[in-house]
């Protein structure tokens, strides 16, 4: 049997946390875009929690805006998911397993177009939540007048157009909108896009009046390790519920939803006293850069590392000793002394020590190659201003930063096309290069040799928004490292490191 809500009588056992009846009647007051674990597993979990305690008493409408599946599984489910959440909490063993219930109901984008516009006219809808990856806030100089329009920022605007024509645009009317995507002021530039959109729209004054001064754009970070599906933990919950959970999330037991509002915010927001792993207040920069850098751009750094080591997750890849000594060394001696901010170097090595702790968590399969999505991306955002910073500061090239990039470039030597999906190799595997910059290193990995092709990318100022080459020494010791990689394989260069450092 499958998970849902018919079938939830069937659940007798007493540790697993399930909703009662009336939860399912509570009114539509979210609108989601996105359906990944990262939503379900941190700002879905903070309201499925406070409906719980009889404080937020509202439910998510989930728009899906990927091509790529259907909203069947949520349709079956009655949008039910179970969140596994496994590890431990100050040095408490934590396992609690939660049939969420958040979930109204799941829209496609692209075949359910009006009925996410008539979402617009309910006057309970309170909050909009988006994670459409780093690419997802881009202007696109597109009609919002599609049915969809293609790009994130046109599907918001059309929505809040089409909110404000409903409401004849009163004041209350306004929203609350808080991106989670992982980029520098989320909101900001998710705001200023759709106001851009709104002139190239032609859309009026009034609107864009109202657009402005009733809506509230919130920068916000979310952190939580939520891996996905863990097969283990799915068997073990079909064993426990006797039901099948197509949808079923695991998570660390670590969360933070830090949100950047006003008492406005706060009071829409009443979510937030459901736990406190959300926090409201007027500036995120100190929670957004510890977590920036301490643990996306360790694990952005790592991830052609491990993956190239034969180390598939990052659990296994703790449990390596040299593998792991190299990844502490680079957060605490390389990424955590030279944050782009302010901050106290205790308090970031307290933070890295988490973050550590979090890394080695036995409950997690976190696999390094989906986390590789996005690389290089990800590497210009999180990690590059850290090497900037480093460089500033110390004038001299971080080692392990150097092996870090030696190890993105030769993971991303695609040796086969098909269509407009490019694959690498590793052990005779094929593994998926998920990422826009593929063509590029495809054409790049054809024509030079290693120490064109790093001076040629270090010195891509259209890639990185700066000449990395001129940092005196990079582009020398990436080189060295990468022939190393290529013709001794990557262990052997962390196994030479681990070497010099003994002596």
């Amino acid at each position: 049997m499958l998970l849902s809500r018919y079938n939830l009588k069937n659940v007798h056992n007493k540790k697993v946390i399930t909703p009662n009846e009336a939860l399912f009647d509570l009114p539509e007051k979210v609108l989601q875009f996105g359906t990944g674990v990262l939503l379900r597993g941190l700002p879905d979990y903070f309201i499925d929690k406070a409906n719980r305690q009889g404080v937020f008493n509202g439910r998510i409408v989930v728009v899906k805006s990927t091509s790529s599946g259907g909203s069947d599984a949520f349709d079956k489910q009655d949008g039910l998911y179970t969140l596994c959440v496994r590890g431990y909490e100050n040095g408490v063993k934590v396992e609690e397993d939660i049939v969420c219930s958040a979930i109204s109901r799941v829209l496609s984008a692209s075949s359910e177009w009006a009925a996410v516009l008539e979402c617009a006219h309910n006057p309970l809808m309170q909050v909009i939540i988006s994670n459409t990856t780093e690419v997802g806030i881009q202007l696109v100089n597109e009609d919002i007048r599609k049915h969809p329009p293609v790009s994130y920022p046109g599907k918001l605007l059309a929505f809040l157009y089409e909110r404000y024509l409903a409401f004849d645009g009163s004041q209350q009317s306004g929203m609350v909108i808080v991106p989670t995507e992982l980029i520098n002021n989320n909101a900001r530039r998710l705001e200023s896009i759709v106001l851009e959109l709104a002139h190239l729209n032609a859309l009026d004054e009034k609107f864009i009046e109202w657009l402005e001064n009733c809506n509230h754009f919130c920068n916000s970070l979310v952190d939580r390790i939520v891996p996905g599906a863990n097969k283990e933990v799915a068997a073990e919950m079909e064993k426990k519920i006797g039901l099948k959970d197509e949808l079923l999330i695991v998570s660390e037991v670590y969360r933070l939803w830090a949100i950047e509002g006003n008492q406005h915010v706060a009071d829409v927001l009443s979510f937030a006293r459901a736990d406190d792993g959300v926090v409201i207040t007027d500036d995120i920069t100190l929670f957004k850069e510890l977590k920036l850098r301490l643990l996306n751009a360790t694990h952005t750094l790592t991830c052609g590392v491990a993956y190239l080591s034969g180390l598939d997750t990052v659990k296994k890849a703790m449990d390596d000793g040299i593998f792991s000594q190299f990844l502490s060394d680079l957060m605490m001696q390389e990424i955590a002394t030279a944050i782009p901010y302010e901050v106290p170097l205790l308090q970031a090595e307290d933070f890295g020590s988490k973050v550590l702790d979090r890394f080695r968590n036995p409950f997690i399969e976190h696999h390094w190659l989906s986390i590789t999505m996005n690389y290089s991306q990800k590497m210009k955002a999180r990690a590059i201003p850290v090497l900037l910073k480093y460089w500033e500061k110390y004038n001299t090239v971080p080692e392990n930063f150097a092996t870090c990039l030696a190890a993105y470039l030769l993971f991303m030597k695609p040796v086969k096309q098909e269509g407009e999906k490019y694959y690498g190799i590793f052990e005779e595997r094929e593994y998926f290069i998920n990422d826009e910059k593929a063509p590029y290193f495809y054409e790049l990995w054809k024509k030079y040799d290693s120490a064109k092709l790093v001076h040629k990318v270090l010195s891509d100022i259209d890639m990185w928004d700066t000449n990395l080459s001129k940092i005196n020494g990079l582009e020398l010791e990436v080189t060295e490292k990468l022939n190393m990689m290529i013709s001794e394989g990557l262990p052997a260069v962390l196994q030479t490191k681990k070497v010099l450092q003994e002596k």
